[in-house]
């Protein structure tokens, strides 16, 4: 991968949680192919899906082109990438999130945009 050192794998995964709808308040992705499913089946493998950046990710990477964040250069300096997205879109908020790393852990869950 250009910008993830750990190969496409991992980052397929991701992208397959950011366009389940069970998982995601609001998706981020729109994928085409089988996704998996809320009972835990797995998803497709890749070259039997496609991916698009759903309406919404306009108001996260939006104004990426208009120089509004540091980019810095990726892990093997091949590429450069911003340090924080431009969003104009609460994803934190609206989506939640879960996570553990050494010392601490997260779980934020998601709330409805109409109301944040």
């Amino acid at each position: 991968g250009k910008y993830h050192p750990h190969g496409d794998i991992s980052v397929y995964d991701a992208m397959i949680n950011l366009a389940q709808w069970w998982k995601m308040n609001i998706p981020l992705l729109s994928m085409h192919g089988n996704i998996g499913s809320i009972d835990d089946d797995k998803q497709a493998a890749m070259r039997y899906t496609e991916v698009k950046l759903a309406k919404i990710a306009n108001y996260i990477i939006g104004d990426i082109k208009k120089k509004t964040v540091k980019f810095i250069p990726n892990f093997d300096d091949s590429e450069t990438e911003p340090i924080v997205l431009p969003s104009m879109f609460p994803n934190l908020l609206v989506n939640g999130s879960r996570g553990i790393a050494i010392g601490m852990a997260t779980e934020m869950p998601p709330h409805n945009l109409g109301e944040i």
